[in-house]
Order: C-alpha cells, then sequence, then structure tokens
C-alpha cells in the first residue's frame, strides 16, 4: 500500500494524539479540550492561520503552499465530538467521562487531519492554499451548518470541500463513495395522539389511545411500502411508544410516539412527511381520537458532487489501489451533518474501512488506528494532486 513513508513515521504520535482525545470525549458544542488542542497543535505545526469559535467551537486552520499561482482554496474537514454512551471497550485509553465515548471514531477523524496538517505544513509542497476544518457537533447538533452560517466557506475562500468517515467491516486500506447521494436526510418526527382515557375494565366507556397509537405505527410502514417509489429509499421508524400513564388499569388519555424519517432525495422527502402527517390524522380520525403531528427536518442528503467524486475516487486508488476502492457503494441510511458543507460548496465524502471493528455508535466500538496512515496519506496526497506545486 504507498502510503507516504513520513506517515508511517508519524504512527505513533498521531495514535498518541487520537487515544488522548478518546480518553477525553466531549458532546456536541462542548467540544472545549479537544477544540484548543486542535488550535495548539495548528500553531505548534507553523499554519499560517488558526481561528478558533467558528461555528461555536470550530477550529480552521490555513495553510499555504510554495505558491499560490493557481489561487486556489481547498477545505478539508473532520469532525470532533463524541456520543452519550457508557463505554465497554475496557481499553487501557477508554473514556475517563462516564457516560460519554467516541463511538464513531471521530478521534481518529480529528486525529488523521492533524496529521496531514503536520505533514502539509513542512512540505507546503502545493500550490494553493489547505483549510483544515475541525468541527464540533456532528452528533446531532448541526455544528457543520452552524460553521456554514458562520461564513466559513466566504471567509478563507474554499472552493471545493472533502470529507471523510470510518466505516466498519470495510477492511483497512480501502475505500468507499459514489457520487450522489451517499448518505440519507434525516428526519425525526413527534406524533401526540389523544382520546379520552378510562378504567381498562370499561374500553367501551374510552377511545383507547394505546390502541389508536398502535395502528398509527403499523399504517405509517404502508408509506414505505405504498407511497414511495419502490426505487427510492425511504426508512420510517417509530422508535419510541410513551404513554402518560404507568398503571396496569388505566387507558391513557394521551399517547405519544417519536421516531425518524430517513430519505434520499427532496421529492421523496416531502412525500414522506406530507404522507406521515396524513396517516397519523386519519387514522386517529378513524377511531375517534386526534393525532398531532411535530416533523422536525434534520440534515439533508450528503451529496457527493459528480467531479470532485471522480478525483477523490483517483487519489483513493493512487493510495489503495484500484481493487481496493468500492467507486459505486450503496448510499448509507444514516445521516452526516458535512451535508450542508456539500451544500455550499463542491466536494466529495469518502469511507475509509476500519477493519473487523464494532459497528458506529456501539459501545464496544474502538477506532483501528492501523487507518492512520491511510487517512493522512488521502488528505496529502488529494492536495497535492489537486494543486501541483
Amino acid at each position: 500500500m504507498p502510503v507516504i513513508n513520513r506517515f508511517a513515521d508519524l504512527q505513533s504520535d498521531i495514535t498518541a494524539w487520537r487515544r488522548d482525545l478518546h480518553e477525553h470525549p466531549e458532546l456536541l458544542f462542548d467540544t472545549h479540550r479537544t477544540a484548543k488542542i486542535v488550535a495548539d497543535k495548528l500553531r505548534e505545526f507553523g499554519c499560517d492561520e488558526v481561528v478558533e469559535g467558528i461555528g461555536r467551537t470550530g477550529v480552521v486552520g490555513v495553510i499555504h503552499g510554495k505558491t499560490n499561482k493557481s489561487g486556489k482554496v481547498i477545505g478539508l474537514r473532520a469532525d470532533m465530538d463524541a456520543l452519550p454512551i457508557h463505554e465497554t471497550t475496557g481499553k487501557e485509553y477508554a473514556s475517563k467521562t462516564e457516560g460519554s465515548m467516541h463511538a464513531c471514531g471521530h478521534d481518529g477523524h480529528t486525529a488523521m487531519l492533524l496529521g496531514a496538517a503536520t505533514y502539509l505544513a513542512e512540505t507546503r509542497n502545493f500550490d494553493g492554499t489547505v483549510v483544515v476544518i475541525f468541527q464540533p457537533a456532528e452528533e446531532g447538533g448541526g455544528g457543520g451548518r452552524e460553521m456554514v452560517e458562520d461564513g466559513m466557506m466566504d471567509r478563507f475562500n474554499i472552493q471545493e470541500v472533502y470529507g471523510m468517515h470510518n466505516m466498519p467491516t470495510l477492511p483497512v486500506g480501502m475505500f468507499a463513495l459514489r457520487p450522489g447521494p451517499l448518505m440519507a436526510a434525516a428526519d425525526q418526527f413527534t406524533i401526540q395522539v389523544e382520546g379520552k382515557g378510562g378504567h381498562a375494565a370499561m374500553p367501551h366507556t374510552t377511545i383507547d389511545t394505546t390502541l389508536v397509537a398502535s395502528q398509527i405505527v403499523v399504517a405509517l410502514q404502508s408509506i414505505v411500502s405504498r407511497n414511495a417509489d419502490p426505487l427510492a429509499s425511504v426508512v420510517i421508524s417509530v422508535t419510541s411508544f410513551e404513554t402518560e400513564s404507568k398503571a396496569f388499569n388505566v387507558i391513557p388519555q394521551r399517547v405519544e410516539l417519536r421516531g425518524t424519517c430517513r430519505t434520499l432525495t427532496p421529492e421523496t422527502r416531502d412525500m414522506a412527511e406530507a404522507a406521515i402527517a396524513r396517516v397519523a390524522e386519519n387514522t386517529a380520525a378513524a377511531f375517534g381520537a386526534t393525532a398531532k403531528l411535530d416533523y422536525e427536518r434534520g440534515y439533508p442528503v450528503t451529496l457527493n458532487h459528480e467531479d470532485q467524486t471522480a478525483f477523490a475516487t483517483e487519489i483513493a486508488r493512487e493510495i489503495s489501489g484500484t481493487e481496493a476502492v468500492i467507486d459505486n457503494v450503496d448510499p448509507v441510511m444514516g445521516g452526516e451533518d458535512f451535508s450542508y458543507m456539500l451544500e455550499a460548496r463542491p466536494g466529495a465524502f469518502i469511507f475509509v474501512g476500519n477493519g473487523d471493528s464494532a459497528m458506529l455508535h456501539h459501545p464496544d466500538y474502538d477506532f483501528n488506528d492501523e487507518v492512520i496512515p491511510v487517512g493522512c496519506s488521502y488528505w496529502a496526497k488529494l492536495v497535492e494532486t489537486a494543486m501541483p506545486a
């Protein structure tokens, strides 16, 4: 595997950075320790400019090449935040913060981009400018949106932007991506069902919200099977069913349903939102109850741009070989807020293999440190190829 030799030399240092971040996970925008470490290291590496506090707690570093005849500026993004999960890996560097852990590999993403920044600041073997972006709050906080809305793209004149995420089960050294929709729009909904509560022994005097809500849960799946195009991906999951009563002999007055809806196109997203409201309201009405939908749109579709995806594919093949790059991987129905950056600028998001690890968001998950030279080499090669000196 033709990784850049410098990253083999730096692997132990980058691994130590990664494991320190793993020991001290921080949630959402509260990435103060992580952001300070990132900013201090970027200054230590000799970045030409380091700016903190973008998108609340985001950090941006600017590295100029040996020359700037091209005037080109490329952004590279890593996420920094952890998840509210209790870690069970048993590793010596396991989380020291109860109830929080790096269960998605953002510690590895941050460490790899820091490693790439070290090399790029040392060598500056490119013609143009690279902007390294360290983002908070990917896990539900919309940190990518916050950084874009804070004017990051215009402030640093970023013209293209690239992101990377590890993928368990994909072997170390392999990459996977696709042009177009790579990850889903992730929306969430709450349905308030109201009927008429009463005694469980006299259901005929009530409007049973438990029954009504159960019918809604089942009926929502007809949207996937009967309203969506069979070739369009839609996932509707009701993940919480909560009544206001815990008693065995009470039919509750109200039931609250919560869940998510995931889609890959704007048209399917609009259809699903309208259909969820229609199905919930009309199903409830059929039983004499009412249902009120609160639908909140989350991250948009992560949409890879064609030219930049072709370029990213070429770089991945140079690092790992043609056979180690899947260039038309199936879309993933998880969400990713790098999508906001791809809405603001052309670019591409790529998966890098994490090997035989636990799945993302699992308490036994750990980032595979053997990925570090591969990911760092991808970043460096992308910059040097896009902006040849």
